[in-house]
């Protein structure tokens, strides 16, 4: 007779399997990049120190730079956002920023692509540049900002012959096209660097104030809200570039935009300098940025209200108004 703990003895089911978050994928595709990058700027920096290349030494060590920088962060994870819609194309992005930024914002959050924002802002920065310093003369610009240095005195001035030998070799590398190239190159490397900054300080802002956001969010962030702002300053600028006399134009200020749309109008920079940058941020460009960036940050974060989003972009927006005061304060002589 069989024993009836026996019959009613029952195995127990195993213990249910834990089920792991797939890992975030990673930005791959960056590294080829970020490889030739690196070399083409070793190559640039032989060529510099061979004298092969005129300031080869600073534009090759910006690449290099930059190419170390690219790979570094593609190590940085992917948002993994479940139910991803398709992405927008670069050309649907670049459009819809400016009449549905929402819209792109939502699917930045999904695919935070960058690099299509950078390219407009750099060919347009470019395309600026080259022709305020067509327009305005290399000679002024460099004679003025030579100028405004020997005013600083000692010790932000060098000596009055090395001033000199400063403004020669500040001529002749802007008459030097692979120089200009050059140039505008370590400007590149010089902006996605300093955006990469920023979009790291959003997203410490935007988790101080309770909020979720991926770097590459941030930093997709960032770079499509700079769009409009960006295009509508160097559009404008130069239409009033072929407008003003060069002589009415500014060899410094003028190098940013043309645009008089803020508080700044009313101080003169030569009188009250830190009153004119303070003012400069009051402005409608300066709100529309802000404004963009505060619903970027909403819409384009893994998980971020409306609170969080506009603390973060007025924090960051106090903290450069900030800077750029004490920047101003301590050197005033140059937007004079």
């Amino acid at each position: 007779m069989s024993d009836p703990l026996e019959q009613n003895f029952q195995t127990p089911p195993p213990p249910p399997v834990a089920q792991t978050e797939p890992a975030a994928p990673r930005p791959t595709r960056m590294r080829p990049v970020a490889i030739g990058i690196f070399v083409l700027g070793l190559l640039v920096l032989v060529g510099g120190i061979a004298k092969f290349i005129p300031g080869g030494i600073g534009t090759g060590g910006a690449l290099a730079f930059w190419g170390l920088v690219l790979f570094g962060l593609s190590f940085i994870p992917l948002p993994v956002i479940p139910d991803s819609e398709p992405p927008l194309s670069p050309i649907q992005k670049l459009i819809g920023i400016f009449f549905e930024p929402t819209r792109v914002f939502r699917n930045l959050r999904v695919h935070p692509h960058w690099v299509a924002a950078f390219v407009a802002i750099a060919v347009l920065s470019v395309v600026y540049t080259f022709t305020f310093t067509q327009r305005v003369t290399p000679e002024r610009i460099v004679n003025h900002t030579i100028d405004k240095l020997g005013e600083l005195g000692p010790p932000f001035a060098p000596p009055p012959d090395r001033l000199e030998a400063m403004r020669a070799q500040q001529l002749e590398d802007a008459k030097n096209p692979i120089q200009r190239a050059g140039t505008a190159a370590k400007t590149f490397v010089g902006a996605f660097c300093f955006t990469c900054v920023v979009a790291a300080l959003y997203l410490l802002a935007v988790l101080a104030f309770g909020g979720r956001i991926n770097f590459w969010q941030s930093l997709a962030v960032v770079f499509y809200a700079a769009v409009p702002v960006i295009a509508i300053q160097k559009i404008l600028s130069l239409v009033i570039l072929f407008i003003k006399s060069p002589d009415d134009i500014h060899p410094i200020l003028g190098q940013e935009t043309l645009i008089q749309d803020n508080l700044g109008i009313l101080f003169k920079p030569a009188d009250h300098p830190v009153l004119f940058v303070m003012a400069t941020y009051i402005g409608v460009l300066s709100f529309y940025g802000l404004w963009l960036r505060a619903r970027g940050l909403q819409s384009g974060g893994i998980r971020v209200n409306s609170s969080a989003a506009w603390g973060a972009a007025i924090t960051l927006w106090v903290l450069g108004l900030v800077l750029a005061t004490i920047a101003t304060a301590l050197f005033p002589t140059f937007i004079s």
